[in-house]
């Protein structure tokens, strides 16, 4: 089995500098890939950050050599038009070829309605982004493109610097319809750890082989991508503690969907315990037993596991994945 194992860089926690230096030393302690998530605005008010995503990650293109680079996720339908997306990213791809990704999703309101934008309901913004996405392609593929779709248009456009290779396309989503999506057009598919383990066997998943069903596409055709959220420490107090600057995960999604205001959202954050905080990361002192946890998804199917270290001694985490959990990782599953 081919695995690949990745960092995520978390723009929520961290000003754009530091992460630089944590996105190098991910590449310098062995990670395949580091991601970043887009936000404007952060789950918490206080501490919180959100770098711009797009210069980060051409900052990061340039002073590292191997990893992939890319976003998990970016919304190419409110603050960005789809156009300027696939300009962005043809970017990124010439300048560095087959190192790029583009994640993509239906976004959040935490993101968009404090921009002073309309926030519709599922099913529009799920026909949105299914749009953007063959927006996107339509210009990476044509020259002089016209494209007149429900919610976006252009006319006459030419992206006239793309890439050898197509920059790959990821779909995030938690729910059936989008992950159906993914099977069906998308290069890979991205979702979270941490949840009812039902909802990856009974939903997800056999969304995502009906989609490749329908497209008549074989499973190694999409890339399958866990962001596995985990916290490793020795001493269980600490790895639990580690977690308390993300409580906003673990409320539900009905709590936080439409929530555009850090400070709101940090207050419901406030409310809950911290194994309730915890619940949605592996939380391990016991190296051997961390890797038996993530492992379940690698039996799931999933072969692009992105780790993201919720504690804010992020070197203390890239050097311990990459001396204890890594290399046991690739030991035990193969590389």
């Amino acid at each position: 089995m081919t695995l690949r194992f990745g960092y995520k860089a978390s723009s929520e926690q961290f000003g754009p500098n530091e992460l630089l230096r944590f996105g190098v030393l991910a590449e310098q302690a062995g990670f395949d890939s580091v991601f970043l998530s887009d936000h404007f605005q952060p789950w918490m008010h206080e501490g919180g950050h959100a770098p711009a995503t797009l210069p980060w990650l051409g900052a990061l293109g340039a002073q590292t050599s191997r990893v992939l680079i890319g976003t998990s996720v970016l919304t190419p339908t409110f603050r960005y038009h789809p156009a300027v997306i696939a300009q962005e990213f043809a970017t990124l791809g010439v300048m560095f070829p087959e190192r790029v990704i583009l994640g993509v999703g239906t976004g959040e309101a935490l993101n968009e309605v404090t921009l002073g934008l309309a926030w519709p309901d599922p099913p529009e913004r799920f026909q949105r982004l299914k749009e953007s996405i063959g927006l996107i392609r339509a210009l990476w593929r044509g020259e002089r493109v016209t494209f007149d779709g429900t919610y976006y248009s252009v006319r006459d456009a030419t992206v006239y610097d793309r890439p050898d290779r197509e920059v790959p396309i990821y779909i995030g989503a938690s729910g059936p319809a989008a992950t159906r999506l993914a099977g069906r057009i998308a290069d890979g598919y991205i979702t979270t750890s941490g949840k009812d383990p039902a909802l990856y066997t009974d939903t997800l998943l056999p969304a995502l082989h009906d989609g490749l069903s329908k497209a008549g596409r074989g499973v190694d055709e999409v890339d399958t991508l866990m962001e596995v959220k985990v916290s490793y420490h020795p001493d269980r107090a600490t790895a639990l503690e580690k977690t308390r600057f993300w409580a906003p995960l673990a409320l539900s999604p009905q709590q936080k969907r439409d929530v555009h205001d850090p400070l709101q959202m940090q207050q419901l954050a406030k409310q809950l315990p911290i194994e309730q905080v915890a619940s949605r990361f592996i939380v391990s002192t016991d190296p051997d037993e961390h890797v038996e946890q993530i492992g379940r998804y690698i039996d799931l199917g999933f072969r692009h596991l992105v780790f993201h270290d919720p504690g804010f001694d992020q070197e203390e985490f890239l050097h311990t994945y990459g001396t204890e959990i890594l290399p046991r990782l690739r030991a035990k599953y193969g590389q």
